[in-house]
């Protein structure tokens, strides 16, 4: 009697093989492995995530049955050696693409999910983490004195709680940078706190046709051209256009912006928004950026349940590959 495709041959029928061949034909590896191709690889890693190995050795073990590792989908020899051999040799950048092209396919199928606040555009939360790292087995990561680490910068569709885009970075660069890589859509939302206070490249986003909301810094000058009055009950305090002050300022972002300062009625916390949006009610970009918090929510999730704690590979390419395959085994716990 046939029993039928596993559980984990269902989940690895989103990916077309040959999805996966492309990718790995863009970027090859110096001496390929002929008894684990690209798919066998990122199976063996995706099958890691889901079922919480903890070592190269647990994952031969529980794929050395060959008949199951077959009906999995898995074809070639899962053993430690040529787990290691292709974490350091096979491209991150295979896995990287992998993980675009499952984004886009996740996208898709959430397409019906309704949108949040009555607003019909897209709303992207953008924020990074940082993933801590041994650095007596990972020199090549420090970026403080006795730390290191590597970024994971995340664009979050708020609406569907899903990836859109996805980069890794050195633990030393600012969270900021990753305003030049994330894709622009006009009419979408952008929401982020106050680390990526970047007058030019959010001007970038306003000359795309793209809203943003982020925190203002108290220290940034700037004067009042107009102000609206609010309804000081719904925890509203001031509704104002503004130009930046400073000549660094001007020259970053030399249109009109709009200042809203918000007493949030459940913690009396005082926050100041700086967005680009003056059509929608002052009220509605404190609860679009309120928004925000699904992106930490989805840090805490992956922290706690995919594998960025313990690495089975030291080396730079070999810590990336094991990164990018939790983030394409994310959509199945998402799922």
């Amino acid at each position: 009697m046939n029993p039928g495709p596993t559980v984990f041959a269902q989940v690895m029928a989103g990916l077309n093989d040959m999805e996966l061949a492309r990718a790995a034909a863009r970027h090859p590896m110096p001496r390929a492995s002929r008894s684990l191709g690209a798919y066998d690889h990122f199976a063996a890693m995706v099958f890691a995530q889901l079922t919480a190995r903890e070592s190269l050795r647990g994952i031969e073990a529980c794929l050395r049955g060959r008949p199951a590792a077959y009906r999995m989908g898995i074809r070639g020899r899962v053993t430690r050696t040529n787990l290691a051999y292709a974490n350091a040799h096979r491209d991150w950048r295979v896995f990287a693409d992998v993980a675009a092209v499952l984004m886009r396919r996740a996208q898709r199928l959430y397409a019906g999910v309704p949108s949040e606040l009555g607003l019909e555009a897209d709303r992207f939360a953008l924020d990074a983490t940082v993933i801590e790292l041994s650095l007596a087995l990972c020199p090549w990561a420090r970026w403080q004195q006795a730390q290191a680490s590597v970024k994971l910068n995340v664009l979050l569709d708020v609406r569907t709680d899903l990836p859109v885009f996805a980069s890794l970075d050195a633990g030393q660069r600012h969270e900021v940078a990753a305003l030049d890589q994330i894709p622009v859509y006009p009419g979408s939302y952008y929401v982020m706190d106050r680390g990526y206070l970047d007058f030019a490249r959010l001007h970038r986003l306003h000359a795309a046709g793209a809203f943003f909301v982020t925190r203002l810094k108290s220290h940034i000058r700037f004067y009042v051209a107009a102000s609206r009055p609010v309804d000081a009950t719904t925890g509203l305090r001031c509704d104002q256009t503004i130009r930046l002050n400073s000549p660094t300022g001007r020259q970053g972002y030399p249109d009109a912006l709009r200042r809203v300062s918000f007493v949030d009625p459940d913690t009396k916390q005082a926050l100041v928004f700086l967005t680009n949006q003056f059509e929608l009610a002052a009220l509605m970009i404190a609860l679009i950026y309120r928004r925000r918090w699904a992106i930490e929510l989805f840090f805490r999730w992956i922290k706690l349940h995919l594998r960025l704690r313990g690495f089975f590979s030291t080396s730079p390419n070999g810590v990336r590959v094991q990164l990018w395959t939790a983030l394409c085994a994310y959509p199945t716990h998402h799922g």
